[in-house]
C-alpha cells in the first residue's frame, strides 16, 4: 500500500508512524485507518522492527473521527468501529513488540484512546486528552470504556467521558493516564530515545510481558500465577535469557536479538 495520510519509516529498529492530515488536525478519516493498520501488519511481520513509534504531524497529535466522513449518507458508525478503529487498537494490543506514543498536541475521542492503548505514552506538556464523544451525544469508542477506568478509576472515568474536560498532559501524568508529560521541545527526542532503547533491549521478554499485562486483565490471581508459569518458561528458554544471564556473568553489555 503507497501511504497518502501516513508517514512511515523504519531506522535503528524503530518503525515510525506518524498521522498526517495536519490540516484536520490529523482525525482519521478511512483512507489514514487503514494505512495505519496497513502499517502495524508491516510492523508485526517484520522482523527488522523491534519497536514501534505513532505519533502525529503538524499541532495535534489526533481530533479522533473526521465528522464530515462520519455524516456522510450510507455511512454507519458501527462499521466505522468495525473496520477502522477496532483493528488498530486490536493491533497496538496485540503486536509482540512495544508502541509507544508521543502525543505532541490534542488527543481528542478516539485520538485519546488510541495514545491510552499503546503501552508507553509520552506527551508534549502542551497537549492535552479529551473524551469528547458525549459532545456529539456518542459513547467513548477504540477501547475507552476498557482501558481509561483501569487507569483512572471508575469515577474519573465516567467524569471525563460525561463532562469532557480537556486534561493537561501534567495532570495525565499525575493520574496515571500517561508514562510522563515532557517540555514540548522535549518529546521527540525523548520518544524516539525510548524506542531506540526498547529495541536493543530483549524485545521477546517485552512481548510476552505485554501478553501477560493483557491477558490480566479479566483474570484472577491464580490463574495469573499460571499465566506467569507458561510465559516465563517461553522465556527461560529463549536466546535473550541465555545471552543475558552469560554477558551478567561475563561482566559485558548483553547483545540481544529478541530471539
Amino acid at each position: 500500500m503507497t501511504y497518502e495520510k501516513l508517514q512511515f519509516n523504519i531506522a535503528d529498529g524503530v518503525a515510525s508512524l506518524t498521522l498526517n492530515r495536519p490540516d484536520k488536525l490529523n482525525s482519521f478519516d478511512r483512507q489514514m485507518a487503514l494505512e495505519v493498520i496497513d502499517a502495524l501488519d508491516r510492523c508485526a511481520a517484520d522482523a527488522l522492527v523491534r519497536a514501534v513509534l505513532i505519533t502525529g504531524s503538524g499541532r495535534a497529535f489526533c481530533a479522533g473521527q473526521d465528522l464530515a466522513e462520519a455524516i456522510a449518507p450510507g455511512t454507519k458508525i458501527e462499521d466505522i468501529l468495525t473496520t477502522q478503529y477496532n483493528p488498530i487498537v486490536r493491533r497496538i494490543r496485540a503486536l509482540k513488540k512495544p508502541v509507544i506514543a508521543a502525543v505532541n498536541g490534542v488527543a481528542a475521542g478516539a485520538g485519546a484512546n488510541i495514545a491510552y492503548a499503546c503501552d508507553l505514552t509520552l506527551a508534549a506538556e502542551s497537549a492535552n486528552f479529551i473524551q469528547s464523544f458525549i459532545n456529539i451525544g456518542l459513547i467513548p469508542d477504540s477501547g475507552g470504556t476498557f482501558t481509561l477506568p483501569r487507569l483512572v478509576g471508575m469515577q474519573r472515568a465516567f467524569g471525563q467521558m460525561i463532562l469532557a474536560p480537556k486534561v493537561s498532559a501534567k495532570e495525565a501524568e499525575s493520574l496515571g493516564m500517561i508514562w510522563k508529560a515532557l517540555p514540548d521541545e522535549e518529546l521527540m527526542n525523548e520518544a524516539t530515545a525510548l524506542a531506540k532503547k526498547l529495541a536493543t533491549m530483549p524485545t521477546k521478554a517485552i512481548a510476552l510481558t505485554k501478553e501477560a499485562l493483557n491477558r490480566s486483565q479479566g483474570s484472577t490471581l491464580e490463574a495469573q500465577l499460571d499465566v506467569e508459569n507458561e510465559l516465563q518458561s517461553i522465556a527461560g528458554r529463549s536466546h535473550d535469557y541465555n545471552e543475558g544471564v552469560k554477558a551478567f556473568l561475563e561482566k559485558r553489555k548483553p547483545v540481544y536479538t529478541g530471539a
